[in-house]
């Protein structure tokens, strides 16, 4: 009686410490998953906001072109294409070269800032470069452009505008500037892709609807700009948002507030500014 006893005990001992380990792998294995997510540029909701936008302002020729090489509405559906590939062989180059971002030192001259557009940096992305020679390739091509490289075209121009993604060299794009959204751990980067614009709640045709109709005023005057302006306005943009880390309170609802209206802003401004480009392209 006393061993039946002994071996029972023995068993529910046993049991416990294997869910121990066992529950202790599985909390391992989801903290492994979620500190390996891929990092999106905008996330899905800011790149199809963007997409959205472009497609209400294209021209009828392009449209008609643009649905062709893409299906209908296709450039809204495939704008995180470039981003969902990240794991996969195809066009790995993209990753590898750094197609998605194109770094910066903080404290800049205009001068050297705008030099970047040219004079491709030697380290730190090659956004610039990827995007200029994918534009000359659809130029080329027209019509007979192939759809993939119109897919980049489309993610890529949302990634120029989007700050964490002509971010520093030295925290990975804002990725190792941690922070607190809400109590849970998150970083700059991710607070810029995603957090900012799905603390609103809209969906992406309410975001991009409400976006055409507040700043429907600027518009003229953001397609007039250079790339040079843009580019300026990005980078002392981003440099604001660094500068504010070290005056934020650590208050969610403080920087939701402080930030959210100028992220819609860039959102639009890249939206036109792909319209503007697929307009050129398909004139």
């Amino acid at each position: 009686m006393h061993i039946r006893i002994f071996f029972c005990n023995f068993a529910l001992d046993l049991n416990k410490v294997i869910m121990r380990r066992y529950l202790s792998f599985v909390i391992v294995c989801a903290l492994m998953c979620v500190y390996s997510l891929p990092v999106w540029s905008w996330g899905q909701e800011g790149h199809r906001i963007i997409a959205k936008i472009a497609y209400d302002n294209l021209s009828r020729k392009a449209k008609k072109s643009v649905d062709q090489t893409l299906g209908k509405q296709g450039i809204i559906y495939w704008a995180n294409w470039p981003d969902e590939i990240k794991s996969d062989t195809i066009y790995k180059q993209s990753i590898q070269d750094g197609w998605h971002y194109q770094d910066f030192d903080g404290g800049l001259s205009d001068s050297a800032v705008v030099a970047a557009l040219t004079d491709y940096p030697k380290e730190g992305g090659n956004l610039f470069r990827a995007l200029d020679s994918l534009e000359r390739e659809v130029k080329g091509e027209r019509l007979k452009v192939k759809e993939h490289t119109l897919r980049f075209i489309v993610h890529l121009s949302g990634d120029r505008y989007c700050p964490m993604h002509t971010a520093h060299m030295d925290d990975k794009g804002g990725n190792a500037v941690k922070m607190k959204w809400f109590n849970n751990h998150t970083n700059l980067h991710s607070v810029w892709d995603s957090k900012l614009i799905d603390s609103q709640g809209y969906s992406y045709t309410e975001y991009a609807e409400k976006l055409e109709i507040e700043y429907a005023a600027e518009k003229k005057a953001i397609e007039a700009m250079s790339d040079a302006e843009l580019l300026l306005h990005n980078y002392h943009f981003t440099e604001d948002i660094y500068a504010y880390q070290q005056i934020w309170d650590g208050n969610t609802y403080h920087y939701i507030y402080r930030w959210h209206i100028p992220c819609e802003r860039q959102l639009y401004i890249a939206g036109i500014r792909l319209a503007k480009l697929l307009n050129e392209i398909y004139k």
